[in-house]
Parts: structure tokens; sequence; C-alpha cells
């Protein structure tokens, strides 16, 4: 599925998001300014690791994805940014990681635990390659809790999302997929609950755009 809609992928995310995507990964990659072997996991297309690696000099990134599509096209951004040197592609399962134990001091995944088949089982992997002192940023999509935001953004995502969405990537499906994903994920005090169990301390959030996404922190000790 992401294969099919990498050509068009960035263009949804700005047009969906009336643009304010780029301001969302640039508060993500501002709480690991620290870091400086960092992984963008589920890096899709590589816009998060532009971020992340104009963000600190002398930093290094990992952008680590399962679609083949969507990394040819991150490795194409970052020539054409002039990131390649400070950069990598590693194409890999985020619930199997290639990368030894404490590996990282940043981990950075931006709308991509939505999409793991065992969240939970991510975020102890994710725990497995952090070093320790290590932080984890996770941007990802919430619905609002206010009641006249919240019902405007449901219909939003039932009616309008999947059409606009499947009509300019030209692929039937993805789209609804992306609002079923919103609607069903668990909210941030789930979410930090579940980081919790899997190891990490310091959980916390915050909440972007009246709520429709949240930048989750975590530590490993």
């Amino acid at each position: 599925m992401f294969d099919r809609i990498a050509g068009r992928y960035d263009l949804l995310n700005h047009v969906l998001s009336a643009n304010l995507d780029r301001g969302w990964r640039r508060s993500a990659a501002a709480e690991l300014v620290e870091a400086r072997r960092v992984l963008d996991l589920c890096g899709g297309t590589g816009d998060m690791s532009v971020v992340l690696a104009r963000s600190a000099p002398g930093r290094h990134v990992v952008c680590c994805d399962f679609s083949h599509a969507m990394l040819a096209r991150a490795g194409s951004k970052l020539a054409r940014t002039g990131l390649a040197p400070r950069a990598a592609l590693v194409e890999a399962d985020a619930l199997r990681l290639p990368f030894r134990e404490g590996s990282f001091d940043g981990i950075c995944v931006a709308f991509g635990v939505r999409n793991l088949a065992d969240p939970r089982a991510g975020f102890r992997e994710m725990l497995r390659v952090l070093a320790p002192g290590g932080r984890l940023v996770v941007l990802e999509f919430s619905v609002p809790t206010g009641p006249a935001l919240g019902a405007l953004y449901r219909l939003y995502l039932t009616r309008l999302l999947p059409r606009i969405g499947d009509g300019l990537s030209g692929a039937a499906g993805p789209y609804g997929y992306l609002a079923r994903t919103i609607a069903s994920f668990p909210a941030p005090p789930v979410l930090a609950g579940w980081l919790r169990e899997a190891g990490f301390a310091a959980c916390g959030w915050r909440t972007r755009a009246g709520g429709i996404v949240a930048i989750h922190t975590a530590i490993k000790a």
C-alpha cells in the first residue's frame, strides 16, 4: 500500500494537513536537539530525516522504513538537499530492527506508530536500540476532545480525507485506511501508558492544532 502512494505521499501530507505538518515535524525535532545518533523510524520519504539532519550540526540520521519505494524517495530527497553524507537508509521491519542494543541517542517516529502490527512490541524494540538516557519522540495523530472541533474533525476523517486522499493519490483505499487508524488510535494518556509498560520513563505529551496531533516524549532510564 505504501509503495503505491509513495509518488504523491509528500504532496498529500501537505494538502491534507493544510501544510501544518511541516511545523509539527520541526516541533518534534526540537525535542531531540542534544541527540547525535538519531533513528528516524517509519521514516517514509525522508521529510523527518531532512528536518532532523538540519536541526543539529554533526548529527547522523538513519532513515528506516519497510517500504522500498518510500525509501527510494527519501534517498533522492537527502541527496537533493545535500544531506546524504549525514544520513543512511535502512529497509527493515520496526518490530525486528537490525541494530545493536543502545545504537542511538534519539529515536523519532513521525506518524508511523499507527501502522505497526504491534505498537507495544515496537516500543520494546525502540527501547532496546536506544542508549541509556536516550530520548524517544513520537509524533502522532490524535482526535480533539473538544465537542465542536472533535465533531468537525471526525466528519473530516470519515467523509473528506478518504475522498481527497484516494483521489489525488490515484489509489483506492489507502486514505480510508488512514482515516480508520486515526479514529481508532489510543488517546495520548493510553499511549503514554504503553510507553511506561515497555520500560520508558518520564513519559509525557503535548498536543498541537487543538489536539489533532500529539508529541509524545519518553526516556530510556
